[in-house]
């Protein structure tokens, strides 16, 4: 199996954070949360290599010296843009250079990621095409295609758990809150830092006075943010 993860200019990234983080705070939250997720998908037996799709040079310099490949984010010229596009671009890459292989789709934003749940996880995979739905059970944190001849045809997005299904993945049932937390709103910070995060992001969120064993429902103030 193996795996890519796509990432935005870290000046662009995760703009719902907003509202959480102090915006040069914003840029380097992004970057430890793929530190943890690399770090974590490089580690998880059963994944051959880790490739990141990415325009952004200090993506690019972190994630090599976590042991990862690097693609450069595909120019539309006609053939889409965004996410999708960029992991469809991954996924042929890794193709042209390991052959016809299995891959794994796996967002950039899973602090909280172990490698037994990601492990488990593909384990459990021994459909054609599956999928692992986020903690709210719409959008998606893995897409698994075990079918090297079968293309990888993401579909992230609005509902993508529900539009992955409908075009033929299963769903995969298992308890993995770790990989199920995917962070897109300060909400979403707090659950994974309850679930506790891996070090780069444990590391910041201490440097910006936020305890690794807060609770959603409790807010800590700093420098007029509100996160827990």
């Amino acid at each position: 199996m193996h795996a890519v993860i796509a990432v935005k200019s870290l000046a662009q990234a995760k703009s719902r954070l907003a509202e959480g983080l102090q915006p040069r705070d914003r840029p380097r939250l992004v970057l430890a949360m793929l530190t943890d997720t690399v770090t974590a998908a490089v580690a998880t037996p059963g994944i051959a290599s880790v490739t990141v799709v990415t325009p952004d040079s200090e993506v690019s310099r972190v994630v090599r010296g976590l042991g990862a490949q690097v693609e450069p984010e595909p120019s539309p010229n006609g053939h889409g843009s965004g996410l999708n596009a960029a992991l469809a671009a991954g996924a042929a890459a890794v193709r042209r250079r390991h052959g016809a292989v299995e891959l794994l789709a796996l967002q950039a934003d899973l602090p909280a990621l172990r490698p037994r749940e990601l492990a488990d996880a593909l384990g459990a995979s021994t459909h054609r095409r599956s999928v692992v739905a986020d903690h709210e059970g719409s959008g998606t944190v893995a897409l698994l295609v075990r079918d090297g001849a079968a293309p990888l045809s993401p579909l992230f997005g609005p509902d993508s758990a529900r539009r992955h299904i409908a075009a033929g993945a299963v769903e995969l049932l298992g308890e993995w809150p770790g990989l199920r937390q995917d962070v897109d709103t300060t909400a979403d910070l707090e659950r994974a830092a309850a679930l506790g995060v891996g070090v780069a992001t444990g590391a910041l969120l201490r440097e910006l006075g936020v305890s690794r064993a807060c609770h959603a429902s409790k807010q800590v103030r700093r420098a007029g943010s509100s996160l827990c």
